[in-house]
């Protein structure tokens, strides 16, 4: 079972000048953004929750996996994006296993998503 640790930040931006940063400063610590919904992708317990970080991009919330499973994901199920790009910031902070972050696009549910991610374990960037 792979053991991921991160903390993330998305911004999503479409090429129509019209731009969506995505922090979680408003959320409430403990909790799964609102909007958002999480899961794994075989087998696992994830748990993903915002969290205070005096790092972060933008102070004071990450969203924390601090959970076990083999592909935890966290997606915003409200996006849409044509002709656009998406960037993510990410900190691996633990797992002995893999320590990976990255963007998921075009999901449709947990078993069906395509996902770039990076993994600081293995210095590798796998789509």
């Amino acid at each position: 079972m792979k053991e991921e640790i991160v903390t993330a930040m998305a911004v999503l931006s479409a090429a129509t000048a019209m731009a969506d940063t995505v922090d979680f400063d408003a959320e409430k610590p403990g909790t799964l953004p609102a909007g958002w919904v999480a899961g794994v992708t075989g087998s696992g317990t994830p748990s993903w929750a915002i969290a205070g970080d005096p790092k972060a991009p933008s102070p004071p919330n990450v969203l924390l996996q601090s959970g076990r499973g083999t592909f935890p994901w966290c997606v915003r199920k409200d996006v849409s994006l044509a002709d656009g790009f998406v960037e993510v910031k990410f900190k691996p902070i633990a797992g002995s296993e893999d320590q990976a972050g990255g963007v998921v696009w075009r999901w449709k549910d947990g078993d069906n998503y395509y996902v770039a991610r990076a993994n600081a374990l293995e210095n590798n960037v796998s789509l």
